[in-house]
Formats: structure tokens, sequence, C-alpha cells
């Protein structure tokens, strides 16, 4: 298992699906992984720091692991099989471990609120096209090399559904269509 982090988040023209990109922690290889607009959102809010009067699923989940106290140790995504990927939470309370089956892209939400590291299976890891290096740019705000795109302006934790909708709607993921999982 290879650590990586969170590069980047943005729409794939092709498929009008969301994508979240990870890169292995001090190296260039990549992993897209196609997410549904809650969790794209959920990530996005996470990252600006938006709060919601009431949580969200993602919150809640991060609300139950502290109450039980225990620790998101670790988030793992192990495979893909037929486009669809697959990933453990590893949850450990006292002396007891356990490994809980997810989806990719709730697991990296939780493993953001948490402050949990992600890791991913080496064979899941591409190298980046040649002309994807030259533009080392991130299309999420504080996540890489350059800055994404801005939000409004406004108070981030007065951001509504349609505002997030249209931010990541004008995210720059035109190199997303490449990969295909």
């Amino acid at each position: 298992m290879i650590e990586v982090l969170v590069s980047r988040l943005g729409l794939d023209s092709a498929t009008n699906s969301y994508v979240v990109v990870l890169q292995e922690r001090g190296g260039t290889r990549l992993l897209p992984i196609w997410i549904g607009q809650p969790e794209a959102e959920s990530i996005v809010r996470h990252m600006h720091s938006v709060k919601n009067a009431r949580p969200l699923t993602h919150d809640l989940v991060r609300n139950l692991i502290l109450g039980m106290r225990a620790q998101l140790r670790r988030v793992q995504i192990t495979r893909v099989e037929k486009s669809t990927y697959f990933a453990e939470l590893h949850i450990q309370r006292d002396d007891t471990l356990v490994h809980i089956d997810a989806r990719p892209s709730d697991s990296i939400a939780i493993a953001l609120r948490l402050g949990a590291p992600i890791f991913a299976a080496e064979e899941l890891l591409v190298e980046p096209a040649e002309e994807d290096e030259e533009e080392e740019q991130s299309d999420v705000p504080g996540v890489g090399d350059s800055e994404g795109p801005d939000l409004p302006d406004q108070d981030e934790s007065e951001l509504s559904a349609e505002q997030l909708k249209a931010y990541l709607e004008n995210l720059r993921p035109e190199d997303f269509g490449k990969f295909n999982p």
C-alpha cells in the first residue's frame, strides 16, 4: 500500500462525473476515482471549512467514530473490479481493529475529517501523461501547487447548495477524460 493525498477534484467533461485525483505522497503517480456529486460536495465543503447547521453524513460518521472512543487508523483503497473501486475503513477501539467495507469516495471524505492517512494498492496507481506533468495545477484551492477557482465573495459558512454546485462545475478538469479506470 502506498500513501496518497487528495491532489485534485474536478468534473470530467467526457462523463459529466466528478473525479477525485489522489497522488502518491512524495511521488507523481495518480489514482483518479470517479465519485458522485454529494461526495464531491462533501469533500469540497470540508476542504473549505464550510460549517453546516446540522451534521451531514460524513460528519455523522466522524462523530460516531469519536463518540465510540474509536480512531480511524487509515483508509485503504484496495482494488478495482469492473470499474468499481473498493475501500476499507480501519477503525480501532481499544485493542480491537475492525476493517469496514466502504466506497472510496465516502472513505476519503471521512479520512479528511479525521486526519487519517489514505493508502492505495500500488497496482492502482498510474504515471501521469507527459502533458499532465507539465500542467501541475490543482483544481481545489489550497491543494497542490496553485489555486483553483475562487468561491463566491461571501462568508464560506453561508455557501448555498447552488453556489457550491456552480463552483464544482467551474473546476478545470480538461485532462480527466484521458483516464480510463
